[in-house]
């Protein structure tokens, strides 16, 4: 019997057999490339809310657990992963350079906001009114970890690529049988795929659609990602990434015209030069009506639990929460009450 099944193979999914495989234990993941959103994303870790100057929720705890968790995969799977760049908080106005200082006096920021401000020195960058920038940032190239750790499974033979149809799972007494495959415990890590889950469809998942648009351009020559209405990330060999659009109604996986319209018309009111569009990809992010994840057990069968809810900002919030579950389950530690799926199930669950 194995220890564990994983349903779901995105960042919490992957976050979770790794917190798995280093306690040594057997697990068996089944995923079937029904949900992308961890993989088309931008993969930013910034701690900070640039459009309002706050504080990420948990930026400090994350930040700790999150680049140390990724430099380890980086060795482990010989691949580049972290790539360290500053972001520019471009400002419309002297009255947001001014909201900018107020929140370099918060201790929670200050370690991460630089005080000297950027005059914009980039010809083709529109900033009339320079640049913040934001320290301890960049991205994690999400579609090689993604890639490089199925493959890893794959060799080591804990990944089956096919469709979890959920009534076929059998539940017997507190372990569980799938195609033949008995485990202890369950875990479902299915992103937005989680409103068909027959087991957790009652908890305030809201899919929210996003749409990144590749861009290439000779001219532009810019080595730091920039944040106005629109984010504009570098990627190397001319290539930049930006996004991101946010679009609470559509629930399809499709890229629209409507989006690209709207990330290209964003980026002429930051960028002068000449561009081109080579790529465009969409995803629904698992999102929460309170904005937190989505992190404990069922409310009524034993050993099955479920990993989701992280929004825009998984790379920062999936290792920190994979090992709180794992710990909870292994060794009875609390989970924090502010992810703790059971705050919903007076209100929602219905047995």
């Amino acid at each position: 019997m194995l220890d564990y099944i994983i349903v779901g193979l995105g960042l919490s999914g992957l976050a979770v057999a790794e917190e798995l495989e280093r306690r040594n234990k057997k697990f068996l993941v089944f995923e079937d490339n029904s949900q992308n959103s961890s993989y088309v994303a931008g993969g930013i870790f910034n701690p900070v809310i640039l459009k309002r100057f706050t504080p990420a929720w948990n930026a400090d705890e994350q930040m700790e657990t999150a680049i140390p968790f990724y430099k380890d995969l980086e060795l482990k799977l010989g691949v580049k992963l972290i790539h360290n760049w500053n972001i520019y908080r471009r400002f419309h106005s002297v009255e947001e350079q001014n909201d900018w200082f107020i929140a370099l006096d918060k201790p929670r920021l200050a370690k991460f906001l630089d005080p000297k401000l950027k005059k914009n020195d980039n010809p083709n960058l529109i900033a009339n009114y320079s640049l913040g920038k934001v320290q301890h940032t960049g991205n994690i190239d999400t579609e090689n970890l993604l890639d490089n750790y199925r493959s890893y499974l794959k060799k080591n033979g804990n990944i089956k690529f096919s469709r979890f149809d959920h009534p076929q799972l059998k539940i017997q007494g507190s372990s569980f049988e799938y195609e033949g495959v008995e485990a202890a415990n369950i875990i479902f890590c299915e992103g937005f795929g989680l409103r068909n889950n027959p087991y957790f469809n009652y908890l305030p998942l809201r899919g929210n659609k996003g749409e990144y648009i590749t861009i290439y351009s000779e001219d532009l020559k810019l080595d730091f990602a920039v944040k106005s209405s629109v984010f504009l990330m570098p990627l190397g060999n001319n290539l930049y990434k930006a996004g991101a659009t946010y679009n609470h109604s559509d629930k399809t996986q499709e890229v629209t015209s409507e989006a690209r319209e709207k990330l290209v018309n964003s980026l002429k009111e930051l960028i002068k030069c000449d561009f081109e569009v080579v790529d465009q990809v969409a995803g629904i992010r698992p999102a929460v009506s309170d904005r937190r994840p989505l992190v404990g057990s069922h409310p009524e069968i034993e050993n099955m639990y479920c990993c989701n809810g992280y929004g825009s900002r998984g790379v920062l919030i999936a290792p920190n929460m994979a090992r709180m579950l794992v710990e909870h389950i292994e060794n009875d530690a609390d989970l924090d009450k502010e992810v703790d799926l059971h705050r919903f199930t007076k209100k929602h669950y219905r047995a």
